[in-house]
This record gives C-alpha cells, structure tokens and sequence, in this order.
C-alpha cells in the first residue's frame, strides 16, 4: 500500500487473523496508527476497538524502549534480507510471490512454539466491525514510572507508587470495570508481578468519529 492508515490495518488484521485464528494477545508499539491520536487523552483507536470486539488483549509496550519490539524488528529485518534485498522485483505480484514463500518458511521454521501455543479461536462469521459499540475488555499498557513513581498512559499521569521510581509496570485498563490495574513488571522474573494498586476509571462513552 502507499501510505499506512488505521483504516488500512484494520482490513490487514482481519484477513490475517481469519486465515490464522485468533490470538488472546496482540502486541504493538505506541504508534497512532494503532493506538489511536494522541492530542486527545482517552482515545481508543480502530486498531484496539478491532481487538476488543473480536476479544484480542491489545498490549502497548513503552515507549522508546525497542528491547519489547525486539521479536517484531528482527523479523522484519530477515524480510528485508531475505526477500527485499536478495531479489529483483519486475512487478508487485512478483514482490508477493517472494514474501510468501518467505513466510511460509518462516512459519515452518516456528511450528513447534506456535503447536505450543494457546490453542486460537475461530475468527466468527458474519462479523462486523462497529466503531461506536461500547468499550468493553481490557487494554494492557507496558510503562515504565518516573522519579517519583508516576505512569503516564491514554494521555494521563497516574501515581503508581513513589517505592517503585524508573521501574516498569504492567497497567491493565479494564473497560467493563472501569478501574486501572497497577502490577510491577521484572524482567528477570516476568512471572511475578504483584498488584500495587487500584484505581477507578472512567470508561470512555464518547461517540468515534469515523
């Protein structure tokens, strides 16, 4: 495509994931293409509506730390030498008979980790997409406080805890509750991450302008 949009995203996620199934999880960066415009606080893009509807946890990881999207870069960067670089492309049809074998190699080569994986749900039939439905579900954001403890996300600060400064945290925005969810994230031992606090929210109602 010549330009990304979310509009665009959308379409390419739900014939990838009708092909694939569906994930219980789908990882971004903080992009507006996927997060939404960030002038607005509280915003909830096309990208995460899509999530939410077809029930896909969307988790954003922080800003400017590119250890998170590590998976996603280096995969990207086998494309380009595998398949951009490596070719001459006379067409575009050309260009995708290329990028497909690439990546069923690719998925040949990571058969075992996907059989290992959570079992994915059936994409539904006869689903839509329907912007102005209400929020519901949860939205994970990877952040890390600053020196006095505080997490920005949606546009908005939040005080997590003063004991926990320049550290990450996994903050879990439960829309149907409507409450933020603080846990500490460790790196070292990412299977622990204790609740630090609880904070009411208030589930965004506003109608998306399309």
């Amino acid at each position: 495509m010549p330009i990304t949009t979310a509009k665009k995203t959308v379409e390419t996620l739900v014939v990838h994931w009708r092909e694939q199934g569906l994930p219980a999880y789908a990882q971004f960066d903080n992009d507006t293409i996927f997060q939404g415009p960030h002038q607005y606080p509280d915003t909830f893009g096309r990208v995460t509506r899509l999530c939410l509807q077809l029930g896909v946890t969307p988790v954003f990881t922080p800003p400017r730390e590119t250890g998170f999207r590590a998976a996603i870069e280096s995969d990207n960067g086998r494309w380009q030498a595998k398949v951009w670089r490596r070719f001459e492309h006379d067409s575009l049809r050309t260009l995708r008979r290329h990028s497909d074998r690439n990546v069923d190699a690719a998925r040949k080569r990571s058969a075992a980790r996907r059989d290992a994986a959570p079992r994915r749900q059936t994409f539904p039939t006869d689903w839509k997409l329907d912007l102005q439905k209400p929020l519901r579900g949860k939205v994970i954001f990877l952040r890390r406080t600053n020196d006095l403890g505080v997490a920005s996300l949606l546009g908005q600060t939040y005080t997590v805890d003063p004991a926990w400064p320049n550290r990450l945290i996994r903050a879990e925005v439960d829309l149907t509750r409507g409450e933020i969810n603080f846990y500490r994230l460790r790196r070292r031992d990412p299977k622990q991450q204790p609740l630090i606090r609880t904070i009411p929210y208030a589930t965004p109602k506003k109608r998306f302008h399309e």
